[in-house]
């Protein structure tokens, strides 16, 4: 994107005030680029690392909300633990992945939601990851049943994959966390 497509009524103050709220400051990046050097993941992105937080200081939401890299990023905060002035890039990614989604945009990594949607579901429903049923609700809802199922049988016969889930300690309290009534604490 060059400059010239960058001005004042482009930028969107709604998004940029979202930012502010989520204590997210990317007006403090001076773009030295250690973010983008240190993404162990940044090769398969469409956008550097970079370009996202340039992209959001300028207000610039809709590109970024189409992008593959917000819903790549691994959110492995190597990018924030880099950056000189502690801007929180995986935080920035969440938001913009939390907005795209509310605004109906189509993922331009569609599989990854679905992914995420499954990993709640089973921590919901079970207190942990119980791998098999999330892998299977993961496999049903993206329709691909059968690619990884060497991979999968491989690894049930070594012992990695177990058919029943562990019970664990404290289910409602996760439950009550997952309903949106836990407790409030004092910031």
């Amino acid at each position: 994107m060059n400059n010239s497509t960058i001005s004042p009524e482009s930028r969107n103050q709604k998004f940029l005030n979202k930012l502010k709220e989520r204590e997210i400051n990317v007006q403090a990046c001076y773009q030295c680029g250690r973010c983008s050097a240190g993404c162990p993941i940044g090769e398969f992105f469409d956008m550097n690392v970079m370009e996202v937080v340039r992209l959001a200081a300028y207000g610039m939401e809709e590109p970024l909300l189409k992008s593959h890299t917000i819903w790549l990023c691994a959110a492995c905060e190597t990018c924030a633990t880099r950056c000189p002035n502690d801007i929180e890039i995986a935080g920035l990614m969440d938001v913009l992945r939390e907005i795209a989604l509310r605004k109906g945009i189509a993922p331009a990594e569609p599989k990854v939601p679905l992914f995420h949607k499954a990993f709640l579901s089973s921590i919901s429903h079970w207190g942990r990851a119980y791998e098999i049923g999330m892998i299977a609700g993961y496999k049903i809802n993206t329709r691909d049943l059968f690619s990884d199922m060497k991979l999968g049988l491989n690894m049930f016969l070594k012992g990695r994959l177990k058919l029943t889930p562990h019970s664990i300690k404290g289910k409602a309290d996760v439950r009550q966390i997952f309903s949106g009534q836990g407790k409030e604490y004092d910031r």
